[in-house]
């Protein structure tokens, strides 16, 4: 996970030893970050297949952890030239995976609905993002009835709406909550997936009463009347941890994830202070409603 610098420099040589000439990217968004990785030093073409609801193979978005501290950069040399998108590729995910995986892909539809390089299309495409996964998810994760469940139009429509929240993300900038989850994720190897799925509603929370357009939306894909409150129940569905005492942080981890995530000033609709990101990681360390 995080695509750790000594992976990336174990697979050049892989690379090199063999005289490849291509990447062939097949998994979830660590597979796809390695081959990023490989293909921002050699400039090697890639083609992703992704089996999970990552988004990364739409993104020039790189992030690598060097020394437990997480970085992402963008470049035209990490944009895979080909994905391939193919449900029969994400069905065998199991739920654990599925939840947590689809929940990432909201987050990025949701950042994108509040960016400072906000525009009328990245919004339509965000919205639409979050109710295609918003409505399929819970079949796919939930659902006690195995025909609707192992139906493949409802894994192609998670896997339409994941599609369009990797646009999201390689077209605008994203703010406070993929800032925190790269520092929670990075800094403590916490899994990518499940603590996007996590910390988005206590993110969506943050921001509520400084983007109120955008919560308006999330809450209209998503058949509610609250943002973070919807988001907050898809999370207790979906995720298979509930918060951050579930992937044993203690008191002192949150202090440091508070001071990392002030410490280079960043576009968040709501102004970014220690303080009440503090405050916002204490929720999820109790497992709060936001």
């Amino acid at each position: 996970m995080h695509t750790p610098l000594e992976v990336t420099e174990s697979a050049l040589d892989a690379v090199r030893s063999v005289g490849a000439n291509g990447i062939l990217s097949a998994g979830g968004g660590s597979t796809t970050g390695l081959g990023k990785a490989i293909a921002l030093r050699l400039d090697l073409p890639q083609l992703v297949v992704p089996t999970t609801f990552a988004g990364s193979e739409m993104t020039p978005i790189l992030g690598q952890t060097e020394r437990g501290l997480k970085t992402t950069l963008r470049s035209a040399k990490v944009l895979p030239e080909t994905v391939i998108y193919d449900p029969d590729l994400v069905m065998t995910m199991p739920p654990g995976i599925a939840g947590p995986s689809g929940m990432n892909a909201i987050a990025h539809a949701v950042e994108a609905l509040y960016p400072a390089d906000v525009s009328p299309v990245s919004l339509l495409i965000a919205e639409e993002a979050i109710r295609a996964l918003g409505t399929s998810l819970p079949v796919i994760v939930k659902s006690k009835d195995v025909k609707r469940k192992d139906d493949k139009s409802v894994w192609a429509q998670a896997l339409y709406g994941a599609w369009l929240a990797g646009i999201c993300l390689g077209t605008v900038g994203m703010a406070l909550h993929h800032k925190i989850c790269h520092t929670l994720g990075g800094t403590f190897n916490l899994d990518h997936a499940g603590i996007h799925c996590l910390m988005l509603p206590y993110s969506a929370g943050y921001n509520r009463d400084a983007a109120p357009d955008a919560m308006r939306r999330v809450a209209r894909a998503l058949g509610a009347e609250d943002a973070p409150a919807v988001l907050y129940g898809l999370m207790l569905r979906l995720g298979t941890h509930t918060s951050l005492r579930d992937f044993g942080l203690n008191a002192a981890d949150l202090d440091r994830a508070a001071d990392l995530a002030v410490a280079n000033p960043y576009w968040n609709p709501r102004p970014v202070e220690r303080a009440a990101v503090r405050e916002m990681l204490q929720k999820a360390y109790e497992g709060k409603k936001p």
